[in-house]
């Protein structure tokens, strides 16, 4: 860089355009001073100081309001930079004219248009690469794991006839844990590719979900409208992670007995809802469980929002438009 004054495009510099206010104010002043009928004697009196400051008084005035003009979009820029969240797209400045400081704006607005847009992009890129990692790492622990373990119980029922009747129990509890182990290994398979999901859709999906949380002694009430539109598997499967890290978060932390999992369609989207009876936010900062969740509603144009529930817990609302849909 050739010097410290750096040009932006059309308009005038912010330094010169700076310099240039000062400088009419105090050409301005010295103007009014000149064809004033005053004068200041080599002693100066009380009169002539009280002109003097007024006078003064109304150059430094004049020139903060003329400064506070040019510059008030840079305080608007610096209010959104410090606020400014890439997983709430869609804040800009208002920009008019062709200065310096609305080419900075427009300047910022376009970086924002990237970072949303590289965010976004790789975002995708990221929760592919997971989902088929899940998929991957299911059909091990179904194909590997799991009839490793149908194996095991296999062997252990044919060695039970030859086993002594004193050692009968002991192995009774072997087969009872293999068996409670490969339940565990199905479940996690389960919970990691939803099978179900894209065997039977999103309706039956949210319906095991529903059954195996309240297995595990929640009480989940499902309500789900008949006739929603086809979003396509990519929106099915955001909505199935979003109900399943919601009800996770409700199981493991808001100490509630009751759930409500809604899935209908309300005007223009299609609204999930997951809400309980239990202790809420209260004021804590985000997880990183609901940051994931609204990274898989950005991907698919969805609107994410958690707040207070009507049952006094806390609400996890998922709005898909359903122009979205395919």
């Amino acid at each position: 860089m050739e010097s410290g004054v750096v040009h932006t495009g059309s308009g005038m510099p912010l330094y010169w355009r700076v310099c240039l206010i000062n400088g009419l104010v105090f050409v301005a002043g010295t103007v009014a001073l000149a064809l004033a009928p005053v004068t200041v004697s080599a002693t100066v009196l009380v009169s002539e100081l009280v002109v003097l400051t007024f006078g003064l008084i109304g150059i430094v005035v004049l020139n903060s309001i003329l400064l506070r003009t040019s510059l008030a979009p840079l305080d608007r820029l610096i209010r959104l930079m410090d606020t400014v969240d890439l997983q709430r797209p869609g804040q800009r400045l208002t920009v008019a004219g062709s200065s310096a400081v609305g080419q900075l704006l427009r300047g910022f607005n376009a970086m924002l248009e990237r970072l949303e847009t590289e965010r976004s992009t790789s975002n995708a890129k990221a929760l592919a690469a997971q989902e088929a990692e899940r998929q991957r790492i299911a059909r091990e622990l179904h194909d590997e794991i799991g009839q490793g373990l149908t194996a095991v119980l296999l062997g252990l029922k044919q060695l039970s006839a030859r086993v002594p009747a004193e050692a009968q129990a002991d192995l009774r509890d072997v087969q009872d844990t293999a068996r409670a182990t490969l339940d565990e290994v199905r479940g996690v398979a389960r919970r990691l590719r939803p099978g179900v999901l894209e065997d039977l859709g999103l309706h039956s999906a949210l319906a095991a979900l529903a059954t195996e949380f309240s297995a595990h002694g929640l009480r989940v009430r499902r309500v789900t409208s008949p006739g929603l539109p086809d979003l396509g598997s990519e929106r099915d499967l955001v909505i199935y992670r979003v109900a399943q890290e919601a009800l996770t978060n409700v199981a493991r932390h808001s100490d509630a007995r009751t759930v409500r999992l809604a899935l209908n369609r309300q005007g223009p989207v299609v609204l999930l809802t997951v809400d309980d009876d239990g202790r809420g936010l209260r004021g804590a900062a985000e997880s990183t469980g609901i940051r994931g969740m609204r990274e898989r509603a950005l991907l698919i144009g969805a609107e994410l929002t958690v707040g207070a529930s009507e049952l006094g817990g806390t609400a996890v609302r998922l709005e898909v438009p359903c122009e979205a849909a395919r």
